[in-house]
């Protein structure tokens, strides 16, 4: 069983997701997860679907060894981004 280590403060405005054995890259995972913090339920989701539709990219900061340049990581004030089909569909 996994305990968080911090509770929110109002959960009733909070959500938890947690994953094990996924068949999905890490490292694109971490980035997606990176990008959707903190943002709404209902903004994520929009930016999710734009994720697998390519109309929005996911900017690579930490692990963008290898990683091209986009013209849409620019919103996000990057140069580098990809769209993790799969990271984001899960």
């Amino acid at each position: 069983m996994i305990r968080y280590s911090l509770d929110p403060e109002n959960p009733t405005k909070s959500c938890k997701s947690r994953g094990s054995n996924l068949r999905v890259h890490f490292k694109n995972t971490g980035e997606t997860v990176q990008a959707v913090k903190g943002m709404h339920i209902r903004k994520a989701t929009k930016y999710l679907k734009d994720i697998t539709l390519q109309k929005q990219c996911v900017p690579f900061r930490c692990y963008s060894g290898g990683v091209g340049r986009c013209a849409q990581a620019e919103q996000w004030g990057w140069t580098q981004g990809q769209w993790p089909k799969k990271s984001a569909e899960f």
